[in-house]
């Protein structure tokens, strides 16, 4: 039975049953088939043209690559735990189809290399597709500060009532950490999209090769530069997890506003109904599932970090069975990261927004007395004495149950002589917003000018 294994020649005993089953990786490495055939393809035409093997062999398993890959993409291909991997899996159906020339299609690489490889177009494909997402969700945030751009929120600390602000502004914030995601996967982009093929199994390989010729056929700029790091290196998958869960946590800090937002104490916003879910008891319910779900997520990806940072955690060089362990939380990583940005970036541009709700809370717990000490400050006092003042002012307030805009001259005249009539139009809320007009500050026309930037892509 052992020599059913394509490694089979050193061993006497078949593998026990259950040790099979617990080292074979095919159940989750098999997504990584359309990879390792464009490998496969890759090395094969670079032994042919190095004259390592025969062009008609290469030709032969090109043929054969290529219709094994059709069988899997029909659903026609049988996957065997017995052969372990992908790898394994696709080299013996293609040696069964096509003879002596499938068996020459390993020379000069190895399985440690070669899923190497395959790991690094798997992942620099994803990323391009999680920035595609990023994107997406970019513009639905951009959309929404368009089309909202005169509504006024509060803007808050401590989950406090600080200033007012507009509702594109705090969008916009969101906008900010998503291009900051953004070029965190550009970067790591560039880490991942190196070509490992030719390591061998440790220290390269006796054959003739043409790396740079693989590198070109791959699309790859560069080829690594060491043969042990090249397949013990995981630091890209690291990088992308790490860089993931920023992402996720950015996320989850807008599930958690969204969640706040659409309660009845807030109703900032409505999510549209095909993003909520009902109770099984309480009628009146609409539960916002989508960002709650997210939230609960990101969690999941922060493990799937410390997971894959446990596993390289004092791995002696340079290939060891334990890097199997890479496979699953990148690819649980990729397909979180993936989702909650699609779902996010459709719910986002479907949410409405109650401007009313938003307005009226805009001007409570004092909002504008930063306004009022800066107009003090104006008026020539320091704005320490402002500050006193003001304080004053709003424990007054407190303790007489009113807002600052419900008091009287006579009475801001209590807390400081510089105070006059001009106080009133100082400390409405949109006097407040617009005031603010500094760059990155939220005055309408500050907030314009950077829906623009953003639009023009910088």
């Amino acid at each position: 039975m052992s020599q059913d294994k394509l490694w089979g020649g050193r061993f006497t005993q078949p593998t026990d049953k259950f040790v099979e089953e617990f080292t074979a990786s095919i159940d989750f490495d098999k997504r990584l088939y359309h990879q390792d055939i464009r490998g496969s393809v890759a090395h094969a035409r670079m032994l042919g043209r190095q004259g390592i093997i025969p062009q008609d062999d290469v030709d032969k398993i090109v043929h054969g690559l290529v219709n094994i890959l059709q069988q899997i993409e029909a659903g026609e291909f049988d996957f065997s735990i017995g052969l372990e991997d992908i790898h394994m899996n696709i080299e013996a159906r293609l040696s069964q189809k096509i003879g002596e020339a499938g068996k020459r299609l390993h020379t000069g690489r190895s399985r440690n290399d070669q899923v190497a490889l395959d790991i690094r177009l798997y992942l620099r494909d994803e990323i391009v597709e999680v920035v595609a997402y990023l994107e997406m969700l970019i513009d639905s945030l951009l959309e929404q500060a368009e089309k909202n751009i005169e509504v006024v929120m509060p803007g808050f600390t401590h989950l406090q009532s600080a200033q007012p602000i507009l509702f594109s502004h705090h969008m916009l914030a969101y906008v900010e950490m998503f291009k900051r995601d953004k070029g965190r996967m550009e970067d790591c982009f560039k880490r991942v999209n190196v070509l490992p093929l030719g390591a061998g199994a440790l220290a390269g390989t006796t054959f003739p090769i043409d790396r740079e010729y693989v590198a070109e056929q791959l699309d790859f700029p560069t080829v690594t530069r060491n043969s042990l790091d090249s397949v013990s290196d995981r630091d890209f998958a690291i990088e992308f997890i790490s860089a993931s869960s920023i992402l996720m946590m950015h996320l989850s800090r807008m599930s958690e506003e969204l969640i706040i937002w659409s309660t009845s104490a807030f109703r900032f916003v409505d999510l549209s109904d095909g993003f909520c879910t009902g109770s099984s008891i309480m009628p009146q319910k609409k539960n916002p599932d989508v960002p709650e779900l997210v939230r609960g997520k990101t969690g999941r990806v922060y493990g799937n970090l410390m997971a894959l940072l446990t596993v390289m955690k004092a791995l002696p060089l340079a290939y060891n069975k334990d890097m199997q362990e890479d496979k699953e939380p990148l690819f649980d990583t990729i397909d979180t990261v993936k989702g909650s940005l699609k779902i996010f970036a459709d719910m986002i541009r479907e949410m409405r927004v109650n401007a009313g709700s938003m307005g009226r809370a805009a001007g409570q717990g004092f909002s504008t007395a930063t306004d009022v000490a800066d107009y003090l400050v104006r008026k020539g006092l320091p704005f320490r004495d402002a500050h006193e003042a003001v304080g004053k002012a709003v424990a007054y307030c407190v303790e007489n149950e009113m807002e600052l805009e419900e008091l009287s001259l006579a009475e801001w005249q209590l807390f400081s002589p510089h105070f006059s009539d001009d106080i009133f139009a100082a400390i409405t809320v949109q006097a407040s917003v617009n005031a603010r007009n500094v760059i990155g500050g939220t005055a309408r026309s500050r907030v314009e000018d950077e829906i623009r930037r953003c639009r023009e892509g910088k």
